[in-house]
């Protein structure tokens, strides 16, 4: 019977999916029961790459390189991950020029027509800083359909309690100058215990709940806790996941990672991969020989680069 009912939800899922690109055809996004959708009502899927963080690996944070995303690896979404409290140029030692990072990204976004996440990238509760950050970009970027708020990017040890409280206080800041745009709220140790939201959800218009997955740590247990999390109601984006180990480095997991994408391709659930940097390990998808602005050759593109190209060059199709 079980059986039968993953069978019948997927092939209703996959019937509906709309494959076009960008904001240009879907527009203002908005949450149906556990789906996406778009202006028409119809359930889209984001799929696209996330730059890694702001302070680590600055240089991709330009319109060129957005552009080049879009048009060369046809991602519809990207994400800007803007470090908060680590070493370095991050919001809290150096809060105009990490804004000024996010908007480049959201900026050429908007210019080449796609999705674009604007990722408060923390492990920790600063509710403060988020309230003021995240009513600076609203009032900036609230009026474009374009943008996706992702208020806690990976909490650790905090409770669901606790980051149901903290998100509770962002997301009233957000909806005073954005009534419409997606919201992503994160869950504890580190968007894996997407169990938590789903027995107590916050209540609102247009929340999704992020789960994170590497796929060469996290498998079928996490598969078959979101599956239920999603039969208890709750909207689930895919908002950072990999092919390699939890650390970011270690081998590609490549049968895993494909169950993973398989699994979210049934569902119909929006996926980013991380990430657009130049660091080495495995998950990092660029060479250092990368240029700043795009126009990436093969030579320029780890394995993980590669692969997640050509996943978003067949999925993300006309």
């Amino acid at each position: 019977m079980q059986h039968s009912y993953k069978i019948l939800i997927t092939l209703l899922l996959l019937s509906a999916i709309s494959y076009s690109q960008g904001v240009k055809d879907h527009g203002q996004l908005s949450v149906k029961g556990t789906q996406l959708v778009d202006k028409n009502g119809e359930h889209v899927m984001l799929r696209g790459v996330s730059f890694g963080w702001h302070n680590f690996w600055p240089r991709f944070y330009n319109k060129k390189a957005v552009k080049w995303l879009a048009k060369d690896w046809n991602t519809n979404v990207v994400r800007a991950a803007m470090g908060v409290e680590p070493d370095g140029p991050s919001y809290k030692n150096a809060p105009a020029d990490s804004k000024a990072k996010v908007k480049a990204v959201v900026e050429g976004a908007i210019a080449a027509k796609i999705y674009v996440i604007i990722d408060w990238h923390s492990h920790n509760i600063n509710l403060e800083e988020a309230k003021a950050f995240f009513d600076e970009m609203s009032k900036t970027y609230g009026k474009h359909p374009n943008v996706i708020y992702e208020i806690f990017n990976e909490p650790d040890e905090e409770t669901w309690p606790q980051v149901k409280a903290y998100s509770e206080e962002v997301i009233k800041v957000i909806r005073k100058n954005d009534p419409d745009n997606i919201i992503l709220v994160g869950c504890p140790h580190w968007d894996q215990d997407i169990n938590l939201p789903a027995d107590n959800p916050i209540k609102g218009n247009n929340l999704m709940y992020t789960m994170h997955f590497y796929a060469a740590t996290h498998k079928q247990w996490l598969r078959d806790r979101t599956d239920e999390a999603i039969k208890k109601g709750l909207p689930v984006f895919v908002s950072e996941s990999a092919g390699v180990e939890a650390t970011g480095d270690g081998p590609l997991d490549l049968a895993e990672w494909k169950l993973w994408i398989d699994w979210m391709e049934a569902r119909g659930l929006s996926w980013i991969t991380w990430s657009v940097s130049d660091k080495d390990e495995s998950c990092s998808m660029l060479n250092t020989t990368a240029k700043t602005t795009g126009k990436w050759k093969d030579k320029d593109l780890k394995e993980s680069g590669i692969r997640t190209r050509d996943y978003l060059r067949k999925l993300n199709k006309e």
